[in-house]
């Protein structure tokens, strides 16, 4: 008889395996679990082993390939080795879900131009457009029709920009002009940020758990200037200049740091208070096109928790400034910042605050990147490429995980569900999709747009998606 027909059931059917979190805490001593053990099986060890009186979802990991049905297939052809202790890695997931949407709601026509940009407020209550023609609008999201017309621009709206509390939204034109509006009103606050010399491509607040007054704005774009601005007194408190090409992102982290992406191929990192240049990172060969830190989702909806505070009302602006002091330190307990930056080289690098050289160089595009986001709970990063593809990374180190095909032309923009299960693109081929992240592929297809879609945005608390594009109309989309 050959070694290889030796009857199955001699080999081993249990295995010594213990729970470590993605931190690398143990949940208790090793256990022994039959071979076959589910997904399902193993959520419900743990739940017990963590003692939660609510039982919470997780993702389970075995050498980062994830558990999907048992340990059995996971495992696949590789034996198990009865005396060592196999290590599982759980992730917590959110507890809450967003939905995917489904269908558009509603068609806001209005815009006499392209839909350049658009953002929904950090409470989610608000919309706001930025358009060519010159108008920024502020929308009614439960009538779902136009709320304010904001007339002041001389040129096309480049970008809006929400202040953390929601009581603020500013507005940047081609003309390099900057306005801040009441969202209640519609009414100008102050007077223009009058500066830049070139247009305005780029806004970022500070964040609310540095300042829960929300009163000072950076901006950035083609005269290679970064500028911060305090919006009550309506003057420049400071200009940082050091960049050779123009600005192409601006992002006022946590810690305190500016940080810039510009077409000069580099990534800067500035001190927000004296404008001092702390580091330049180099390493893309064309035009640096965006950046993300992985505290974006936090530092944008700052205080508020869309989905577990939406009952709490705190309106102590000292409670309001430690939730958010404490959502920050969650993310970056450190206060060491990661983040991604796109290019026109077709590649994405991943960078720690601390560190001048890269973590890791993520290729793969096959054309220019032009977009990248981190998800809400930080594990992930998608990248947007006008090679029709999605991708998305691995957080952490910056590993490639999978690409979402199906657009049939250049992908714009993406955007993350407030859960981080769902992706939202938006493309020049006139569509948006859902990709779904556990699954790996399209969840749903949204047409209706009759020409580009420029700008997409999820709302914070999940409930809806907003998009606008070059057929001037601005969609709503549900579930």
């Amino acid at each position: 008889m050959e070694v290889d027909d030796v009857d199955d059931s001699t080999q081993t059917h249990t295995f010594q395996a213990r729970f470590v979190s993605d931190t690398g805490e143990e949940a208790g001593p090793p256990l022994d679990l039959p071979i076959n053990v589910t997904k399902q099986q193993l959520e419900l060890i743990l739940n017990a082993l963590l003692r939660n009186e609510d039982p919470s979802p997780y993702l389970f990991f075995i050498n980062d390939d994830e558990i999907r049905d048992s340990v059995q297939q996971t495992l696949g052809a590789n034996k198990l080795d009865a005396e060592n202790v196999l290590d599982i890695v759980y992730q917590p997931q959110a507890v809450f879900r967003v939905r995917p949407v489904t269908r558009c709601t509603s068609s806001m026509p209005g815009h006499a131009e392209a839909v350049v940009s658009l953002a929904f407020s950090p409470d989610s209550l608000h919309l706001a457009s930025g358009s060519g023609d010159t108008t920024l609008r502020l929308w009614d999201l439960t009538t779902e029709t136009p709320h304010h017309t904001c007339t002041g621009h001389r040129n096309w709206v480049l970008c809006v920009a929400w202040s953390p509390d929601s009581l603020k939204v500013a507005s940047a034109d081609k003309v390099g002009e900057i306005r801040v509006w009441c969202p209640d009103t519609g009414k100008l606050l102050g007077r223009p940020l009058a500066g830049h010399k070139k247009w305005v491509s780029c806004l970022s607040w500070e964040p609310y758990h540095k300042n829960p007054e929300c009163r000072y704005l950076a901006s950035a774009g083609n005269d290679n200037d970064v500028r911060i601005w305090d919006v009550v007194l309506g003057t420049c408190t400071k200009v940082i200049a050091g960049h050779t090409g123009p600005v192409t992102a601006v992002r006022w982290g946590g810690a305190g740091i500016l940080y810039t992406s510009s077409r000069d191929r580099t990534i800067k990192m500035w001190r927000a208070e004296d404008g001092v240049l702390c580091k330049t990172f180099t390493g893309h060969a064309h035009w640096v096109n965006n950046l993300a830190l992985n505290t974006d989702y936090v530092l944008r909806t700052g205080p508020f928790h869309p989905v577990i505070d939406r009952n709490k009302s705190v309106s102590d602006k000292k409670e309001l400034q430690r939730l958010a002091q404490e959502r920050y330190d969650k993310v970056c307990p450190d206060a060491v910042e990661s983040f991604v930056s796109c290019s026109d080289d077709f590649t994405l690098y991943l960078w720690k605050s601390t560190q001048k050289q890269f973590v890791t160089r993520m290729t793969g595009h096959q054309n220019v990147v032009n977009d990248v986001k981190y998800s809400p709970d930080v594990k992930l990063v998608a990248s947007a490429s006008f090679d029709k593809s999605v991708r998305l990374w691995r957080a952490s180190d910056g590993a490639f995980i999978c690409a979402l095909r199906g657009h049939v032309q250049a992908v714009y923009t993406v955007a993350w569900s407030a859960d981080s299960r769902l992706l939202l693109s938006g493309s020049k081929d006139s569509t948006l999709k859902v990709w779904s992240v556990k699954d790996r592929k399209l969840a749903q297809e949204l047409p209706g747009h009759a020409d580009e879609v420029f700008g997409v945005d999820w709302a914070p608390d999940g409930s809806r998606v907003a998009s606008g594009g070059k057929d001037k109309i601005l969609k709503l989309w549900s579930y």
